[in-house]
C-alpha cells in the first residue's frame, strides 16, 4: 500500500525496527552474516517528486504515489523512498548469500522472500521493481532447489536410521539366548542410547522395529533373572553345606589320631571341592575357616612328628655302631660266615628301633651296600653250583636218549630212531642254554 495523504511528521521519520533494513536480517546462527553494502541505487531513474513533496513510482502498471514527503528539499524525499528500496535489496542479497553458503535453509530463504515480495506489492519506495522481482524469482528457484534437496537428504538419512535400526533389533535379537550376562546387559543399554541418536523417520516402521528389541531385551531379562536366582539358589545351598564341613573339620582339628584324621580331612577336602562356589565374599570367608581347621590340626601333628624324631636320636649311635660291625665284613672271605654275621645284624637293627627321618636315608644306605654286596656275591655262587648240576643231568639223560636211538636202529625202528634223534637234538640246545 502506497504512503498517501497528508504528510506528518511521523511519515518521515528513518525507518523503524519493524520495517526491513541490514540490521533487521533474519540470521538462522550465532554466525556472523555476510555483509552487504546497499547498493545506494539512483532512484530518480525510477520515480520523481513533485514540488509539493508527493512521490511517485514509476511501476510496470504505471506511475504509483509512494508517499509524501513535507520535511524539506522534495529530493530528500524521493532519496529516503529509493533507500527503502534499498533495503529491500539487501535483504534479498544477504538471504542469497546464505542460502548459497549453506548458512541459511530453503524455508528461511522461503521467509524473507515472503517479506521482501509483500514489500515490492506494497509499492511504499523508489526502485527498479523488475531487477528486484528477477532475484526474487531467482532467489524463490534457489530456496526451493535447496528444500528439494534438503527433503532428500532428510529422505536418505531416513532410510539410512531405518537400516540402522533394523541392524539394532537385528543384533538385539542375535542377543536373546547369550550367556555373557554382563556384557550382554551392557549392550542392550548401548543399543538403546544408539537407537535414541537416530533420526527420526517413518512412526510405524520404528514401533514394529523397537518392538523385536523389546521383545529380544525382555526375553533375555528373563533368562538373566532367571539365571542368577537359581545361582543364588545353589549358592546358598553351598554355603550350607561348607558350613557344615567346617564344622566337621573343626571338630577334627585337636584329634590326636594323625592317621586317621589326616585321611578324614582329605575326604572332607574332596567334599569341598565337589560343591559349587558360593558368592566370592562368602568363598573367602568360609575357606578361611575350613583352612585354619587343617592348619590346627596339621600344625599339631608336626609337633608331635618333630617330638617323636627327637625322641628317635638316641637310637642313631647304636645304629652307626651296627654299620661299622656291618662294614667290617667287606670284603667278604668266607660267604657263610659274612652271611651269618650279617642276619645277625639285620635282627640287632630292627630291635633297636627307629632313627629320625632326617637320618633315615643315610644309615639305612650304608647297610644296604652291605647287604647288596653280599648278596650279589650270594647269588654268583649260587649260579655256579647250579650251573654244574644242570650240565650233569643233560649229559645223563643226553646218553640214554643216545642208547635208545642206537637200540631202534638195530632193530630197524627207523621212525623211532628218528624221533630219539629230535629229542636228542633238542636236549643238546637245553644243555648249551643250561
Amino acid at each position: 500500500m502506497a504512503d498517501t495523504g497528508v504528510p506528518t511528521p511521523a511519515a518521515l521519520r528513518p525507518p523503524t525496527p519493524t520495517q526491513p533494513t541490514p540490521a533487521g536480517v533474519t540470521r538462522s546462527d550465532s554466525s556472523a552474516a555476510p555483509t552487504a553494502t546497499p547498493p545506494a541505487s539512483d532512484p530518480s531513474q525510477f520515480g520523481r517528486v513533485d514540488a509539493d513533496g508527493t512521490v511517485y513510482l514509476m511501476a510496470p502498471e504505471g506511475e504509483v504515489v509512494v508517499g509524501q514527503w513535507a520535511a524539506g528539499d522534495p529530493r530528500e524525499g524521493l532519496a529516503f523512498f529509493g533507500r527503502k528500496y534499498d533495503d529491500l535489496v539487501v535483504e534479498i542479497d544477504l538471504i542469497s548469500a546464505r542460502l548459497a553458503d549453506g548458512k541459511a535453509s530453503g524455508e528461511q530463504a522461503m521467509g524473507v522472500l515472503a517479506k521482501v515480495k509483500e514489500g515490492l506489492a506494497a509499492r511504499s519506495f523508489v526502485g527498479d521493481i523488475p531487477a528486484l522481482e528477477a532475484k526474487c524469482t531467482a532467489l524463490e528457484s534457489a530456496a526451493e532447489a535447496a528444500r528439494e534437496a534438503n527433503r532428500a537428504r532428510r529422505a536418505e538419512q531416513r532410510e539410512a536410521a531405518l537400516a540402522a535400526r533394523r541392524t539394532l533389533a537385528d543384533e538385539a535379537e542375535s542377543l536373546s539366548d547369550s550367556t555373557s550376562w554382563k556384557s550382554t546387559t551392557e549392550r542392550y543399554a548401548a543399543i538403546v542410547e544408539e537407537w535414541k541418536a537416530l533420526p527420526r523417520g517413518d512412526r510405524s516402521s520404528e514401533q514394529e522395529l523397537w518392538k523385536r528389541i523389546s521383545a529380544s531385551r525382555t526375553a533375555f531379562d528373563k533368562r538373566r533373572r532367571q539365571h542368577f536366582s537359581e545361582l543364588d539358589s545353589v549358592r546358598k545351598e553351598s554355603v550350607a553345606g561348607k558350613r557344615a564341613l567346617i564344622e566337621r573339620a573343626e571338630g577334627l582339628a585337636s584329634s590326636t589320631d594323625w592317621q586317621r584324621t589326616s585321611k578324614q580331612l582329605r575326604d572332607l577336602l574332596d567334599e569341598w571341592k565337589a560343591l559349587p562356589r558360593a558368592s566370592r565374599s562368602d568363598e573367602d570367608r568360609l575357606w578361611k575357616r575350613f583352612k585354619a581347621a587343617q592348619d590346627a590340626f596339621y600344625a599339631a601333628r608336626t609337633a608331635a612328628q618333630e617330638a617323636a624324631e627327637e625322641e628317635l636320636s638316641i637310637n642313631v649311635a647304636p645304629k652307626e655302631a651296627l654299620l661299622v660291625e656291618a662294614e667290617a665284613l667287606l670284603p667278604v672271605t668266607d660267604l657263610k660266615a659274612a652271611k651269618r654275621s650279617l642276619r645277625s645284624i639285620q635282627d640287632r637293627w630292627d630291635k633297636t628301633g627307629d632313627v629320625p627321618r632326617s637320618e633315615r636315608g643315610r644309615l639305612e644306605g650304608r647297610l644296604k651296600k652291605v647287604e647288596d654286596t653280599i648278596r650279589s656275591q650270594d647269588e654268583a655262587a649260587w649260579k655256579s653250583t647250579t650251573g654244574t648240576v644242570a650240565t650233569d643231568a643233560f649229559g645223563q639223560a643226553l646218553e640214554r636218549l643216545q642208547e635208545k636211538r642206537d637200540a631202534a636202529a638195530a632193530r630197524g625202528d627207523a621212525a623211532a630212531a628218528a624221533d630219539l634223534e629230535a629229542q636228542i637234538a633238542s636236549t643238546r640246545a637245553l644243555m648249551g642254554g643250561a
